[in-house]
C-alpha cells in the first residue's frame, strides 16, 4: 500500500507549551508529529534555553533540532500586562496547555494550571516537574543526571566498582514519554466527558517506575543487582565478546534451549551445557565471571564472519556493538528531512508506522517565528 495520506489525528488539537530543554519539548513535538498545532512559548531574547546548548546541527542545538520540529515560535514575557493578556487569549483557544518550570512559578502570576482549568473546564493541563509538587524534594532542581541519582539509577549502572551515567537523557525522555502518553488518554477522556483534566507528572515517578526490576530485587531479595558493564546483571551469557579481528559481537541467550544450540553448535562443544554451574540461567548468573572468559578465549581465535554466520545458522540471538559512526550508516536507520532556517536536517523517523499513511513534519521555528501572526490572531 503506497503511503500517500496525511497521518493527523490530532490536527483539530491546540497545545501551549511554556517549556524547555527536554522532558516537555519531548511531549509537545510528539503530539506536533500526530498533527497537533503546537505553540511554544519562549522568554523574550533568548527563547528556550536548549537552543544554547551547542552548535553542532549546522549552528543549531543537537537537542533543540531533535524536540522542536513542526512548533510555532512566539516570545511573550508572561510578567508584563501585554504578554499576560496574550497569554491567557492563547489559553482561552487552547485544548492542552504543558509546563515544565520550577514548580510554583507560575502561581504568583495567577497562570497556574488549576486557575487555567478553573477559567476553562475544558482544558487539559500537564504540569511536570522534578519530583513532585510536595514534600522536602518539591523545590530541589532536577537535571537529568540528579534525577539518575536519585533514583538508584547510577548506582546499578556501570562495571564493578565504577558507577556510569546512561548516555542519553533517559530521565528527561521517559518523562516526555508519559507526559505524551497521558495527554494523549486525557484527550480521549475528554471526548467522552467534555470536561479537560489534569496532570502531574514528575521526573523523580518516571524513572522510578523504569526501575522496578532492581527495586524488586531489592525489597524481597535483599540486595541490588551488581554492576556489570555491558553485560546483563541478571542474564547470562548476555554482552559482547571480542572475535579475532577485534570486532565484537553480543549475545543474549534467553531460554536453556539457546543455550544449548550455542554450546554445541558455535562453540563446538567447547563448553557443556549441562555442566553444573552453567546448568540453567540463575547458575550462569552466579558463575558470569567465569563463563565469560570462557567464551571470550573461544571468540577470540574465531574470525568475525565465521561468529556471525554460525549464530545465524544456530538462531542464536546477536548484535552488532556498534559505534556510533557504524549507526549513523546503520541499514536499518529510517531518516527524514526536517526544514530549518539553516537548511534541511535528517534525523530519524517517527517509530511508529502508520499502514497507508504517511507523517508530514513541521520545520524547527526560529526563535520568535511566529510572533507577529500570533500576536495579531490571538490579539
Amino acid at each position: 500500500m503506497t503511503d500517500n495520506k496525511e497521518f493527523h489525528p490530532l490536527k483539530n488539537i491546540t497545545v501551549v507549551s511554556i517549556e524547555q530543554a527536554v522532558s516537555a519539548p519531548f511531549a509537545s513535538c510528539r503530539l506536533a508529529d500526530a498533527g497537533a498545532r503546537v505553540i511554544k512559548v519562549e522568554r523574550e531574547g533568548t527563547g528556550d534555553f536548549a537552543r544554547q546548548y551547542d552548535e553542532v546541527v549546522k549552528g543549531q542545538s543537537t537537542y533543540f533540532t531533535w524536540l522542536n520540529r513542526g512548533k510555532e515560535s512566539v516570545q511573550i514575557n508572561i510578567k508584563s500586562d501585554e504578554g499576560h493578556r496574550l497569554f491567557l487569549n492563547l489559553i482561552a483557544k487552547a485544548d492542552v496547555f504543558i509546563q515544565n518550570l520550577a514548580p510554583g512559578a507560575l502561581n504568583k502570576l495567577g497562570l497556574h494550571s488549576e486557575q487555567l482549568r478553573e477559567d476553562h473546564p475544558e482544558l487539559i493541563t500537564c504540569d511536570i516537574s522534578g519530583y513532585g509538587e510536595k514534600g522536602d524534594y518539591a523545590k530541589m532542581k532536577a537535571y537529568d543526571n540528579l534525577v539518575q541519582a536519585e533514583s538508584g539509577f547510577l548506582d546499578i549502572t556501570g562495571d564493578g566498582d565504577v558507577r556510569a551515567k546512561a548516555g542519553i537523557s533517559i530521565a528527561d525522555i521517559s518523562t516526555g514519554m508519559h507526559a505524551y502518553a497521558a495527554i494523549l488518554e486525557a484527550i480521549i477522556q475528554r471526548n467522552k466527558t467534555g470536561k479537560g483534566m489534569a496532570i502531574k507528572i514528575s521526573m523523580f515517578d518516571c524513572m522510578a517506575d523504569w526501575m522496578m526490576v532492581p527495586w524488586l530485587h531489592q525489597k524481597y531479595g535483599g540486595k541490588a543487582p551488581a554492576r556489570t558493564g555491558v553485560h546483563h546483571a541478571a542474564i547470562s551469557p548476555y554482552g559482547p565478546f571480542r572475535t579475532k579481528s577485534g570486532r565484537e559481537i553480543m549475545i543474549g541467550i534467553q531460554n536453556e534451549r539457546e543455550w544449548a544450540r550455542f554450546c554445541n553448535g558455535v562453540l563446538k562443544g567447547a563448553i557443556n551445557p549441562n555442566e553444573e554451574r552453567f546448568s540453567r540461567n540463575s547458575l550462569r548468573v552466579k558463575n558470569r565471571d567465569v563463563l565469560n572468559r570462557k567464551i571470550q578465549q573461544i571468540f577470540e581465535r574465531m574470525q568475525y564472519t565465521d561468529v556471525l554466520n554460525t549464530l545465524k545458522e544456530e538462531k542464536i540471538a546477536f548484535a552488532n556493538l556498534n559505534s556510533m559512526k557504524e549507526f549513523e550508516k546503520h541499514p536499518q536507520l529510517r531518516l527524514v528531512q526536517i526544514e530549518s532556517e539553516a537548511g534541511p536536517i535528517e534525523m530519524a523517523d517517527r517509530p511508529a508506522i502508520f499502514s497507508g499513511y504517511r507523517t508530514p513534519f513541521g520545520s524547527i521555528p526560529a526563535l520568535g517565528e511566529h510572533d507577529e501572526p500570533i500576536k495579531k490572531e490571538f490579539e
